[in-house]
């Protein structure tokens, strides 16, 4: 008997055992969006509880228009990040310990102040905003061949596995996020160039709509969080020896090799 208890066990266990599996909506249709955010919780809150972890921060996924397009929706989708999920610039990751990841470039907001919905727009979430950074961000789906539909992705907390910031931290209002450009390469060789455009067209509508959606669940973004604005390219397979970078206009680059 499946139940939001169920998921988030599954979820966790394949996880813990390094496997994927097949889609929970194919076994428990009933697993809407609704009971996928209760499983998201439920899956963190094990997290913090088992591993003395603690949420850092927030995560949006699906933030491109043709990724919503190919899921359905019409807005990005929300997950956590926590302190035991950062790794250290220059740190290296270690594939064995992961199923299949893959990497993106993000934009990184630290906040500077509590960001609650409704209504929060993209001028009142910008003004939140302490310091921008560039970051990577590695996903790890725990689903076959990264094969889900949209409550398996949500329950499954967005296939957070792991980040790293660089080391540039500026003022929010010091660049053009719209215009600042990101250039992903593999082993030195570019595959993606994409600037924050990408990003619902400007990464603080990430940053509102994440605060809004978050707001109708009773959460907040708090003071001194950490948000991961979505991914400016499609991801990258991580494999054991190469590296992946992306170079990012005026925030700098930032690096991840796989051991």
């Amino acid at each position: 008997m499946w139940d939001i208890d169920r998921v988030a066990d599954e979820l966790t266990h394949r996880a813990a055992q390094r496997r994927a599996g097949g889609r929970i909506t194919t076994e428990w249709p009933d697993l809407d969006l609704a009971r996928a955010y209760a499983a998201q919780d439920r899956l963190v809150q094990r997290r913090v509880e088992e591993q003395a972890d603690h949420v850092l921060g927030v995560k949006l996924g699906l933030t491109s228009e043709a990724k919503q397009r190919r899921m359905g929706i019409s807005a990005p989708l929300t997950a956590w990040v926590t302190r035991g999920m950062q790794l250290a610039p220059g740190a290296p990751l270690e594939i064995a310990s992961l199923i299949h990841p893959r990497v993106e470039p993000e934009i990184v907001f630290e906040m500077g102040e509590d960001l609650a919905g409704p209504g929060v727009t993209l001028e009142s979430a910008m003004s939140a905003v302490k310091s921008v950074r560039a970051g990577l961000e590695v996903i790890d789906s725990r689903f076959t061949d990264f094969s889900f539909a949209l409550p398996d992705v949500v329950a499954d907390n967005a296939s957070a596995a792991a980040y790293v910031l660089g080391d540039v931290v500026a003022p929010p209002d010091s660049i053009d996020l719209v215009a600042e450009s990101c250039t992903l390469a593999v082993d030195d060789e570019p595959v993606a160039k994409a600037t924050g455009a990408a990003v619902q067209g400007h990464p603080g509508e990430a940053l509102a709509l994440a605060a809004n959606a978050l707001g109708e669940r009773g959460h907040r973004i708090k003071k001194g969080s950490l948000v991961l604005t979505g991914g400016l390219t499609d991801a990258v397979f991580l494999s054991q020896g190469s590296t992946v970078t992306a170079s990012f206009g005026h925030l700098g680059s930032v690096s991840l090799t796989g051991i």
